[in-house]
C-alpha cells in the first residue's frame, strides 16, 4: 500500500514540475521579443531578451535536475541504494552507534557529489554565460570544504543527540528530539550573523553618513532597533544584488550587498529597506518561524510513529529488524520522502509568502517614496535578469514573490 502510494506522488509530483517548467519556457520564449507596456520606459529590449535566456537556462537544468534527483530517490529507496549504503558502512564499523553516524555522513556526502555537477555547472556554465559569475574556482572549492566541514561540525553533533534519544527516551523521543531541533535553530538564528556568515563574506561597516542617518531615520519611525549596518562583499562570487536583516534581539543587522550599494539611490535603498521593515512590523518573521516549529512538531511526532512501524521500511525498500532498529535509517528515509507526500502544500506556502509580499509593499509605500520602490525593483528585476513575463500558472505554484508587472501596478496605484 505504501510502495504504491509513494510511486502515485513521486509520479505526480515530477509530473506536475515537468509540465509547469515547460509552460514557464514556453511561455517566457513567446513573449521573449517585447517587453511589457509597464516596463517599456525604463527596460531596453535586449535586457528583456537576457532574462527571458537566463530564465530559460535555469528552468532547463532544473528539469534536468529534478528527473536526475526523482531516480535517485528511487534508487536509494526502492531500489535498495540505502540498505547497500548501510551494509557496506556496517561492514567496516562495528559498534552499532558509530555505525548510524558512519552511515549518515556516508549518504551526506553521496547526495552532496552527485548534486556537485550541477551546482559547478550553474556557477561556471549558466551563471558565467549570463554575466554574473565572479566565483574562482579555488574560491568555489574553498566554500565547499567550510561547508562541509560547518555542516559536519554543527550537524554531526545534533545528529548524534536525536539519534541518542531515539534510542535512550522512549515512546516520546520525539518530543524532546524536536525540542533539541527548535533550540539548535533558535541559536544558530543568534549565531550566524556574528560567527559563521563571516566565515564566507567580509562584512564591513556601512561608511557613508548620509546614508546610514537615513537607514537610522527610517527604522525611527518603524519603532525597530537596529545595532549594526554592513556591507558585504557579495561581488567576489556574483553581480546579483540583494539586501537583507539578519539575527534577532541585539544581534540584530541590516546587510548589504556592495553591488547592491553601487547600483540604488539612497531614496531607492530606504524604499527597499522600508519594505523588509515591513515584514517586520507586520511580524511575518514571527508567524513562519512558529509556523515551522509547529510543523516540525507534527513531522517529529509522524516519525515516531512511522520510526516504530514495519511497514513503513518495508513500504520503502528497506529491510527492518524490529530486534535491533536502526534508528539513523529510519531519520533519513523519513526526510528523503516526506517532501514527496507533501508537495501540494506548494501553492498554499507561495499564495501565503505573496500575500506577505503585498503587506510589507504596503507598509513600505506609507514609510517611503512609492515611486522609489517601483524605481529600485525595476533596477532589481533588470540587473537580476528575472524574467518580467513569467506563466501566470508557473508563478502561482512557485514563486513566493509576486510577478513584477502586478507588483508595480499594484505600487504605482498606491
Amino acid at each position: 500500500m505504501l510502495t504504491s502510494l509513494f510511486l502515485i506522488f513521486l509520479v505526480a509530483d515530477l509530473g506536475i514540475r515537468l509540465w509547469l517548467a515547460n509552460r514557464q519556457i514556453r511561455y517566457v520564449r513567446a513573449n521573449r521579443d517585447k517587453v511589457p507596456p509597464a516596463f517599456a520606459e525604463r527596460i531596453g529590449l535586449s535586457s528583456h531578451q537576457r532574462a527571458a535566456d537566463y530564465t530559460v537556462a535555469r528552468k532547463r537544468l532544473t528539469i534536468i535536475a529534478g528527473v536526475f534527483d526523482t531516480l535517485v530517490l528511487l534508487w536509494l529507496t526502492l531500489g535498495g541504494g540505502l540498505t547497500h549504503i548501510e551494509t557496506f558502512v556496517s561492514a567496516y564499523i562495528s559498534q552499532a552507534f558509530s555505525a548510524q553516524i558512519a552511515f549518515v555522513v556516508a549518504i551526506g556526502l553521496f547526495i552532496g557529489l552527485i548534486g556537485l555537477p550541477f551546482s559547478v555547472y550553474r556557477q561556471f556554465k549558466i551563471e558565467a554565460d549570463f554575466g554574473f559569475n565572479r566565483m574562482t574556482p579555488k574560491l568555489f572549492v574553498s566554500d565547499l570544504l567550510k561547508g562541509t566541514l560547518l555542516g559536519a561540525v554543527i550537524g554531526l553533533p545534533l545528529f548524534a543527540i536525536i539519534l541518542f534519544l531515539m534510542e535512550k527516551a522512549g515512546t516520546t523521543w520525539w518530543v524532546w528530539a524536536w525540542a533539541v531541533w527548535a533550540a539548535f535553530n533558535l541559536l544558530a538564528m543568534w549565531v550566524f550573523p556574528t560567527w559563521i556568515a563571516p566565515l564566507f563574506n567580509k562584512f564591513s561597516p556601512l561608511d557613508d553618513p548620509q546614508l546610514a542617518e537615513r537607514i537610522q531615520g527610517l527604522a525611527k519611525r518603524c519603532a525597530f532597533t537596529i545595532t549594526g549596518l554592513f556591507v558585504m562583499d557579495g561581488s567576489k562570487r556574483s553581480a546579483h544584488g540583494n539586501a537583507y536583516f539578519t539575527g534577532f534581539g541585539k544581534s540584530r543587522r541590516i546587510v548589504f550587498f556592495d553591488t547592491l550599494l553601487s547600483r540604488l539611490t539612497p531614496p531607492e535603498i530606504e524604499a527597499v529597506l522600508a519594505h523588509e521593515l515591513g515584514h517586520f512590523k507586520h511580524k511575518h518573521i514571527t508567524k513562519r518561524l512558529i509556523t515551522t516549529l509547529l510543523g516540525s512538531l507534527i513531522l517529529f511526532a509522524l516519525l515516531g510513529w512511522l520510526s516504530a512501524s514495519p511497514w513503513f521500511f518495508s513500504g520503502l525498500g528497506v529491510a527492518h529488524n524490529p530486534d535491533a532498529p536502526n534508528h539513523a535509517m529510519a531519520l533519513i528515509l523519513f526526510f528523503m520522502v516526506i517532501p514527496v507526500f507533501t508537495f501540494p502544500l506548494t501553492p498554499l506556502m507561495s499564495f501565503l509568502s505573496r500575500r506577505d509580499e503585498f503587506e510589507a509593499d504596503q507598509f513600505a509605500v506609507a514609510q517611503a517614496n512609492s515611486s522609489d520602490l517601483v524605481s529600485a525593483l525595476v533596477k532589481l528585476y533588470d540587473d537580476n535578469a528575472a524574467t518580467l513575463t513569467p506563466d501566470p500558472m508557473h508563478s502561482a505554484y512557485y514563486d513566493s514573490h509576486p510577478p513584477a508587472s502586478i507588483r508595480i501596478q499594484r505600487l504605482k496605484g498606491a
